[in-house]
Formats: C-alpha cells, structure tokens, sequence
C-alpha cells in the first residue's frame, strides 16, 4: 500500500511538472505539437515547427510558434477556427521539444555552442558542458537572453541547487548564453562579444539554407 502511494504521489509531482513546464515554456523551431479539436478529426494531429517557426495548418494556413506560449497558441487558434467553427475545444500538447543551442561560457569544463534536446533549463546547460570548474561563483550566475547585452540577468544558482529554487533555473530559449564567473566579474566584450558575434552569422547562416 505504502508503495502504490508513493508511487502516486511521484506521478501526480511529474504531472504538475510538466503542466507547469508547458505552461511558461515558449516554443521554439522544431518543437513537436499534437494539436486536437474536439470533434474534429481533420483538424487533430501532430505539427513540427519548421526552421522558421511556422507550420500549415488546415483551415487558417500558416501558423507561428516562435517564443509563445501553449496558452497562447491555443487562444489563437481559438479566434482563428472561430471564423470557421463555433466555439472550437482545442488542446495542445508538446509531444517533443526541438533542440535549443545555447552558449554555456567561464567557469565550465567545456564552454562554447551545447545543443539541448530533451529538457532546456540551466542545469542542462551546466550538464551539456561538463559541469562546474572548482572555481565556479555559483551564487552569480550571468543569463544573456537571446545574445542581447541590454537583457541580462542574474541567477543565484546555489538557491536551486540547495533550496530546489526553479526560478534560478530557468528554461533556456534558442541563442541564450550563460556566463559563470570565478569572482563576480564580468567582461561582455571580452569573454561574450566574440561567441555571439559568432552565433549572429551562424543565424545568418541558417536562414539562407
């Protein structure tokens, strides 16, 4: 008996985890959706983002998911069936997340370009590149959203990794650089500029092919 509850209560934490996930995760090129619309069999299957971000869709043709959110692609979807069927019951699931690259830079085994593909917070990234060095600043950890200098911010990661703190080990997004210190400085032009120089015609790159 004691077994069965435990292992409840383990399924019931994963499930409240992967909602919460789903929840703020904002979708990126290559994610894999099943999207279902009650009653609707034409309108139900399973969607992959392309390079750009986009999918066709029946109906409504292309559809963007870059940088949203599932609430938010399924209110969308909601008022862009609605020209077409009255109050549409969508559901939307991420089946598969697509890769994220990241930069992962200092105080790391093996800094540079990591590719995550299963789960894409900072303590994968952190994993991707081998971990710490043994002069990691763990309580000053530098996030650079999508390479931009003006948007930085700042994680305790010590809090998550004593107090189980998920805010200070946040879901990475496709072109995020973390920065790991060995003591609280920082130096963008030196130790960042060049990676993300880097990364901005790797981009380029991309969107030609």
């Amino acid at each position: 008996m004691r077994k069965k509850i435990i292992s409840f209560l383990f399924m019931a934490c994963m499930l409240l985890s992967l909602t919460c996930m789903a929840e703020e995760y904002n979708m990126n090129a290559g994610d894999q959706l099943q999207i279902q619309v009650m009653g609707h069999a034409d309108l139900t299957g399973t969607y992959i983002a392309r390079t750009d971000g986009k999918f066709e869709y029946p109906l409504i043709g292309t559809v963007e998911i870059e940088g949203k959110t599932i609430d938010g692609l399924t209110q969308e979807l909601k008022e862009r069936l609605g020209e077409y069927i009255v109050n549409p019951l969508i559901t939307i699931n991420i089946a598969k997340m697509g890769s994220t690259r990241v930069f992962v830079l200092g105080e790391v085994r093996h800094a540079g370009l990591h590719e995550l593909t299963k789960s894409h917070r900072v303590l994968d990234a952190i994993g991707a590149a081998n971990g710490f060095t043994d002069k990691a600043a763990k309580k000053k950890v530098y996030l650079i959203r999508n390479g931009k200098e003006d948007n930085i911010q700042f994680l305790n990661f010590n809090a998550y990794l004593k107090k189980g703190d998920m805010s200070q080990n946040p879901i990475l997004h496709e072109g995020d650089c973390l920065y790991l210190t060995s003591n609280h400085k920082f130096n963008f032009g030196r130790d960042v500029l060049p990676f993300i120089e880097s990364w901005y015609f790797m981009r380029r790159a991309d969107k030609k092919f």
